[in-house]
Parts: structure tokens; C-alpha cells; sequence
């Protein structure tokens, strides 16, 4: 990946022509994104414009002709949080703009996309009535709405968790070409602050109490809070020095346990935002 980043950045022939065929590919849109993403976070925000149409042809193609509109909501969210990175140094706030993003992104879904969210809630419907009929029994005529609002959400929320990744991608890869280093250093510092915090589990919580699409806004809300969650477990192990074996341990803990760990991940990052818990640590020998 490190030799990619270097070739995009030999000039924007060689950068709009892999962001324009990796798009176009079938399952290599995140590169075009990612891609992207390292220009406007190197070059700016103009210049990053300009690949991203090379990208955005293709991602409008497969929005339109394809219905689907997965290349282009990436693509559009990874332009914005790596701008948002570029102008301001702040990873809480490309965070914040990227969940306004898939708000709308969840809100724009069902009217731009009514096929592909019918077709999606008529299998999940199926499913449950299938293998769960305890379930389907109880929601009876609720079912379909509440399918509906989880593909809707789950749909946004994946479009706004793999934007993250492909900025953190384009960002490790600025920092491997040109700053070794500075993406680890600034990835463990990543706290939010208590206002953002507070606003994020404020908005986790109205949904049900508003009759808001409530899945949709946990997504929106509690990316940010998980992603600050990882960053202090990340930033806790490397001021302690421990081994890297324990970082795999928790990921495979992550896995096994789901939402309990990441409903922990959330309370942590909230806490952190209040207490700045990696700065109350001792650190390790090697420091």
C-alpha cells in the first residue's frame, strides 16, 4: 500500500487515474477514496477536488445506473472528513461533520433508493419470519418498519464506519511518505472533547423519546464515541508499553463480545472526554 500512496503522489495524472479505475472497479472503491483523501490531506483541499472528480464519475455511474450508492457516499464523506482534517487539525470535528453526513445520508436513502431498500427490507422480512417467528409474531405489523429503519441505519452507519477507515488510511499514509510516525502519535491523543461528548450521547438517547430513527442516530452518534474508545485503548497500551499480543487480545474480545465491549468503548471515551484517563497513567519503562 505504501508503494500505491507513493505512485499517486508522483502527480494528479497518475493520482486521478487510480482514484477513476479503482472506483469504477467493484469492490476497490475504497482505494479511489482513500486515494482521494491522501491528496486533499497533502495537497488541499482545491487540488483534492480536482482528483476527486476522476473518482466522482464513476461513483455517480454506479449511484445512477447501478443503484448504488455506495462508492459515492463513501467517496463524498472521506472528501469531507479529510478537508475538515486538512483545514483544522481536529479529528473530533471531521468526526462530527462525517456524522452529520450519515444523517443525511440515512435520511436521503429512502428517497433516492426506494427499490433497493424494499428489496432489502422484503429479505429481511422473510428471514425473521423464517428463523425467528417468536420475533415476527411480536412486532406483527411493526416488523417491516422496524427492518426498514435498521437497513436505513445500518446502511448509513457502514457508509460512515468505512469513510473513517479510508481517512485513517490516507492519513497513515501521509504520515508514512512524509511523517513517520505522526499518524500513531496522533491517532493515541484522539479525545473528544465534554461538550461533543455529552451532545454525542444526548443524541444517542432523544432518538427513541423523538420517534427519531433511533439505530440511525446511534450509528451517528456513537462512531465517534467508539472510535475515541479505541483510541484510548490503543493510546493506554503503547503509554504502558505493553505488548502488541494484548492489542490482538482485545480485538479478538471485541469480536466475541460485540456490543457489550463496544457499549464499554462508548462509557470509556465518555469518561475519557471528563478525566483524559491516558494523562492519569504512569508511563511504561521505556518512557
Amino acid at each position: 500500500m505504501r508503494a500505491l500512496a507513493q505512485y499517486v503522489m508522483r502527480g494528479p495524472l497518475q493520482a486521478g487515474g487510480v482514484a477513476a479505475v479503482t472506483t469504477a472497479v467493484p469492490l476497490l472503491f475504497w482505494i479511489g477514496a482513500a486515494v482521494t483523501g491522501l491528496v486533499v490531506l497533502r495537497l488541499g483541499i482545491r487540488q483534492g477536488l480536482n482528483i476527486g472528480l476522476w473518482a466522482l464519475i464513476p461513483a455517480i455511474g454506479w449511484a445512477v445506473y447501478g443503484q448504488d450508492p455506495t462508492a459515492l457516499a463513501l467517496l463524498l464523506q472521506v472528501m469531507l472528513m479529510a478537508s475538515i482534517i486538512r483545514t483544522t487539525l481536529s479529528w473530533e470535528r471531521a468526526l462530527l461533520s462525517g456524522a452529520f453526513l450519515a444523517i443525511l445520508t440515512g435520511l436521503m436513502l429512502p428517497v433516492m433508493y426506494p427499490a433497493l431498500l424494499n428489496d432489502l427490507v422484503q429479505a429481511g422480512v422473510e428471514v425473521y419470519e423464517q428463523y425467528n417467528t417468536e420475533m415476527a409474531r411480536a412486532l406483527g405489523g411493526e416488523l417491516e418498519q422496524v427492518i426498514r429503519d435498521t437497513m436505513n441505519a445500518s446502511m448509513a452507519g457502514t457508509y460512515f464506519a468505512t469513510a473513517i477507515g479510508m481517512t485513517m488510511l490516507a492519513r497513515s499514509w501521509q504520515a508514512g511518505l512524509y511523517n513517520p510516525g505522526g499518524f500513531r502519535k496522533e491517532f493515541h491523543g484522539l479525545r473528544l472533547s465534554p461538550a461533543v461528548a455529552v451532545v454525542c450521547a444526548i443524541t444517542m438517547v432523544v432518538g427513541p423519546i423523538l420517534g427519531l430513527n433511533a439505530i440511525l442516530l446511534a450509528w451517528a452518534a456513537g462512531t465517534p464515541l467508539v472510535l475515541a474508545g479505541l483510541a484510548l485503548v490503543h493510546g493506554v497500551f503503547a503509554r504502558k508499553q505493553w505488548s502488541g499480543n494484548w492489542l490482538a487480545m482485545f480485538y479478538v474480545a471485541l469480536v466475541l463480545l460485540g456490543p457489550n465491549l463496544l457499549m464499554l468503548l462508548v462509557v470509556l471515551a465518555f469518561v475519557d472526554s471528563w478525566l483524559d484517563i491516558r494523562g492519569r497513567i504512569p508511563a511504561g519503562p521505556a518512557e
